[in-house]
C-alpha cells in the first residue's frame, strides 16, 4: 500500500506554526504589521482582529491536519483556497485601491508560497489515495477470475492449467500500447517456453481487437475484450492523473517510443486515462504484479514471469 511521505506532515506543521506566529505578531504590534503591508490604520479595529482570528484558526486547522493529512485533507483544501483568495485580494487592492507594492510582496510570501506548498501536499495525498485503491480485494479478485476469455475458458481455469501472464493494455491508439504489443510479440516464444500462457486484455470490441493484434502477429493469442473496463477496475488499475501526462519522464519516453521505436499514435479506442498493468496468475492466485506508475512505463515481461522484477516498492514481498 502506498504510504504518505513524512514531508507532508512536516510541511503542514510549518504552515500552521507560521500562521499562528504571524497572527500573534500582528495582534501584538498591529501598527507595525499594517505598515509592513502598506495599509493605513484599519478601522474599526475589530476588522483587523477578526482577520487575525481567521488566520489563527487556519493555522490551528493545519496543525490538526498534520496529524493525518489523508483524513483531514478538507482542512488543507480550505486553507489553500483561503490563502489563494488572500493573495488575489492583495492583487486587486494593488491594482484598484493603491495598495503599496510591498504589500503584494509580503502577501506573495505569506499567502502564495504557502498555497503552493498546500497544493503539493494535496497532490501527495491524492497520489497516496490512488495507491491504496490499487490494492485488490480477494473477493473481487475471485469474481474477476471467473471472467471468460475469447476461447470460452475462464482466467481461473486457465491458471490451473499453467501460469498466466495477464497483460492489460492502454487504449489502442496509444504509442505505449503499441510498443507493449511489439515487445510481447518479440518475447512470446520465450514466455511460452517457460510454460506461461499469454492473455491480453484491451478496451475495444472483438473486431477492433482482431485488427489491432493481427498487426503484431498476436491475433491467435488468448484475450479478453473489456470495453467497459470492468476487469481493469477489478484488478485495481486506476486512471492516470493530469500530472502523469505532464511529467518530463513521459515526454522523454514519447520520443523514444514514437521517434526511435516507430510506434505512431492511432485512433483512440477506449479510455485515454486508463492505466495498464500486468499480472502473473497461477492456480487462481495473484503471484506477481507489475503496476504502471506512469502510462509510459515499459515493463520487462520476462522478468515478471521469472520473478525478478516488480513495478514498485509496495508490491514486493
Amino acid at each position: 500500500m502506498t504510504r504518505l511521505k513524512p514531508w507532508t506532515s512536516w510541511a503542514l506543521t510549518a504552515a500552521g506554526v507560521y500562521s499562528l506566529a504571524w497572527a500573534a505578531a500582528a495582534a501584538l504590534e498591529p501598527g507595525a504589521m499594517q505598515n509592513l503591508l502598506g495599509l493605513g490604520p484599519v478601522q474599526p479595529a475589530v476588522i483587523w482582529f477578526g482577520l487575525l482570528g481567521a488566520l489563527a484558526l487556519g493555522g490551528s486547522a493545519l496543525l490538526i491536519a498534520a496529524w493525518d493529512p489523508s483524513r483531514y485533507w478538507p482542512l488543507i483544501l480550505l486553507s489553500g483556497v483561503a490563502k489563494t483568495a488572500s493573495f488575489a485580494a492583495a492583487l486587486i487592492l494593488f491594482g484598484q485601491h493603491g495598495l503599496a507594492l510591498r504589500g503584494v510582496i509580503v502577501s506573495s510570501l505569506h499567502d502564495l508560497v504557502w498555497a503552493i506548498v498546500l497544493g503539493a501536499v494535496l497532490l501527495a495525498v491524492h497520489e497516496a489515495t490512488l495507491g491504496r485503491r490499487r490494492c485488490v480485494s480477494s473477493d473481487i479478485l475471485d469474481l474477476a477470475l471467473r471472467t471468460r476469455t475469447n476461447v470460452g475458458v475462464s482466467l481461473e481455469e486457465l491458471s490451473r492449467l499453467s501460469p498466466v501472464l495477464l497483460v492489460f493494455l492502454r487504449h489502442s491508439g496509444c504509442m505505449f500500447c503499441r510498443e507493449s504489443l511489439s515487445d510481447l510479440a518479440h518475447k512470446r516464444k520465450e514466455i511460452e517456453a517457460n510454460g506461461t500462457r499469454l492473455v491480453l486484455v484491451h478496451m475495444g470490441t472483438e473486431e477492433q481487437g482482431n485488427r489491432l493484434f493481427a498487426r503484431y502477429g498476436l491475433d491467435q493469442e488468448t484475450r479478453i475484450d473489456d470495453p467497459r473496463r470492468t476487469l481493469y477496475r477489478a484488478f485495481g488499475l486506476p486512471r492516470a492523473t493530469i500530472g502523469m501526462f505532464l511529467s518530463p519522464r513521459l515526454w522523454a519516453r514519447t520520443f523514444q517510443a514514437a521517434v526511435l521505436g516507430g510506434n505512431r499514435m492511432g485512433r483512440l479506442t477506449g479510455d485515454l486515462f486508463q492505466m495498464p498493468g500486468a499480472f502473473l496468475l497461477y492456480y487462481g492466485q495473484l503471484v506477481r504484479c507489475y503496476r504502471h506508475q506512469n502510462p509510459s512505463d515499459r515493463p520487462d515481461y520476462m522478468a515478471l514471469v521469472l520473478g525478478t522484477s516488480y513495478a514498485a516498492e509496495e508490491f514486493r514481498g
